[in-house]
């Protein structure tokens, strides 16, 4: 029986994934996070032999989260389930120590079947997200990463940069906490940038805000 840890910050779509797991057969989810830190205290409580895992959760950044569950928890397994389909955040996933990447538009048997290979020890990708890497062509690769920001990207970019939290963020742009963090994820994945200490740093370096520019001012 393959024991499952799921994380996912929405109780409709934990409660389908755990009819689907259970129909298969030798699956059997025996925990549920809606956040990454009750993620972390079900991963030390007991072994495990999967996590799947919703990378857009309130709170801490998906890729960050990932890799201290690789530190902290080396033998437990990462699939991550995301609704991003962007190849740019299976990368970030993958190298932050994830074992496997679907999309939550994927077919039943899909996720099947990327549950059992991940937690043999294998490795999945979605398919379109393994052609999207396999046949990347990079279109303009000169230009300054911070140019390849939509417009709403951008004004939650330069709110990083400040040092404003995703709540102070969210309220003056009318949008919820959640939404920030995925714009603020979304960001740091186009930018290539670990955290928002390297976002402050790049936009300082870059002179997209003064150094006395910041949340108190």
């Amino acid at each position: 029986m393959i024991a499952v840890l799921l994380a996912d910050d929405h109780t409709l779509v934990r409660e389908g994934l755990c009819r689907l797991l259970e129909r298969a057969g030798g699956i059997a989810v025996q925990g549920q996070a809606s956040n990454g830190g009750e993620a972390l205290r079900l991963l030390a409580q007991r072994p495990w032999d999967l996590l799947v895992l919703d990378m857009s959760m309130p709170g801490r950044d998906g890729v960050d989260l990932i890799r201290q569950i690789r530190r902290d928890h080396p033998a437990v397994p990462i699939l991550v389930l995301t609704m991003h389909g962007e190849q740019q955040y299976a990368v970030q996933a993958i190298k932050a120590g994830a074992a496997g990447y679907l999309t939550k538009d994927c077919a039943a048997a899909q996720l099947e079947q990327a549950v059992r290979k991940v937690a043999a020890g294998g490795r999945y990708l979605s398919p379109s997200i393994a052609e999207s890497i396999a046949f990347e062509r990079h279109g303009d690769s000169n230009a300054e990463p911070h140019l390849l920001l939509s417009d709403r990207e951008s004004a939650v970019f330069r709110h990083l940069a400040r040092g404003l939290k995703n709540a102070d963020i969210g309220k003056l742009l009318c949008l919820s906490v959640k939404t920030i963090s995925t714009y603020k994820s979304r960001i740091l994945v186009k930018m290539r940038l670990r955290n928002q200490a390297d976002l402050i740093r790049y936009a300082l370096k870059h002179r997209l805000i003064d150094a006395d520019d910041d949340a108190g001012n």
